[in-house]
């Protein structure tokens, strides 16, 4: 079985590389391929190293300031020529990005089965998040094989009228991905890291959104000032986006702030180690409201709705919105209040043990081997006259 695996940015390549490393146990029987993207160039490349993750095909797509419609164009054009040259059973998309859909639907035009790693997530508001709403539906609709990673998902994708014999409950695989990092070693004073100061309750800070360019991220810009001037005893730091919508406007409001450090994009391996150093985390990222929880930190969501609800429901997690008050007073419930924190904090996580890509892959282990018997009944049958 020839398996075509295609991701191409940074969240996608984290949560892809345990199902690489695990497809490639077995390459007996699955011939596995790797192509990238690069939607996301210098931070995916980042983490193909830490992985050690070398792809076949890199359509390093990446412009500046490129739209939507261009990233869309040049990753079809590109998968095109890939998926006639491999001609390979089953192509394996991850998540909701626009290249997670754009492999989807190009796998769709080479009639090409699909299995689709996170699916069933939904908000029911195809503007939040934009446009990864609408990318996962997309992906949704085209795909042969759900893996969802929780049973909400599931059950999200049965409302939609997905057959149930086509979704598989897996766990969500950036938790084997966070283990496996989260146990390596990690020397705080040799790298991006070393300035942050370890005596202070650290803040982790993420936000990106498309959702949240503009007005939005002025009030989360505001709020965290309020909460860097209002706690001492606190260090705040940002690893800001490279998107120009982001980093030219943050940089522009707390670039001056002293226990405020705005940092370039992080490698995964010391942004791991971050994570676990810190108090609290507060981000509009979808992937942090998985991981923070697996390593006991609360996460303030910087979003209106959330695709994740079970981490809401399982108290891991709180959705503040972009309201700038909101912000700074759940923040300084958590500073201030040590039974609130401690809930948080050891609420269980519900996206799964760290053994995500070992069901993804014995999943595909077992079509492979169902197909491979069927085939010789069929070449061994005696012909009927």
């Amino acid at each position: 079985m020839k398996v075509l695996t295609v991701f191409g940015t940074r969240p996608e390549a984290i949560k892809m590389a345990p199902v690489v490393k695990r497809l490639n146990r077995y390459s007996d029987r699955i011939r596995s391929v790797v192509c990238v993207t690069a939607q996301h160039r210098k931070m995916l490349d980042q983490v193909l190293s830490l992985f050690d993750i070398r792809p076949e095909y890199d359509l390093n797509i990446m412009r500046e300031r490129q739209t939507l419609a261009e990233i869309t164009a040049h990753a079809l054009t590109g998968l095109d020529v890939v998926l006639r040259r491999e001609e390979p059973d089953w192509v394996l998309t991850q998540g909701d990005t626009t290249s997670s859909m754009v492999a989807s639907l190009a796998a769709f035009y080479h009639r090409v089965k699909i299995a689709h790693i996170e699916a069933g997530l939904r908000t029911w508001n195809k503007f939040q998040p934009f446009p990864e709403e609408i990318n996962r539906k997309i992906a949704d609709a085209l795909c042969d094989l759900h893996f969802a990673p929780t049973e909400t998902a599931r059950a999200n994708l049965f409302c939609e009228g997905i057959d149930e014999a086509k979704i598989v409950v897996t766990g969500n695989t950036v938790i084997d991905a966070l283990l496996d990092v989260a146990d390596r070693d990690y020397d705080w004073n040799a790298g991006p890291l070393a300035a942050i100061p370890r005596d202070k309750r650290l803040i982790l800070v993420t936000a990106h959104r498309r959702e949240n360019f503009g007005e939005p991220l002025r009030r989360i810009c505001a709020a965290l000032m309020t909460i860097a001037m209002s706690f001492r005893d606190i260090h705040l730091v940002y690893p800001v986006h490279l998107n120009p919508n982001v980093k030219h406007f943050v940089e522009g409001r707390l670039s001056n702030v002293p226990n405020i450090s705005l940092l370039d994009p992080i490698e995964y391996l010391p942004f791991v180690h971050l994570m676990k150093a810190s108090f609290l985390v507060l981000t509009d990222s979808g992937g942090l409201q998985e991981e923070a929880p697996g390593l006991g930190k609360p996460v303030l969501v910087l979003r209106e709705v959330t695709e994740r609800p079970e981490c809401v429901e399982a108290g891991t997690v709180k959705i503040v919105g972009t309201d700038s008050q909101q912000i700074v007073r759940e923040t300084a419930r958590l500073l201030e209040d040590s039974a609130e924190y401690r809930r948080m904090a050891r609420a269980i996580n519900p996206y799964g043990d760290g053994q995500a890509s070992r069901r993804i892959v014995d999943c595909l282990l077992t079509i492979r081997d169902k197909n491979h018997l069927e085939s010789l009944d069929s070449h061994h049958s005696p012909s009927v006259i």
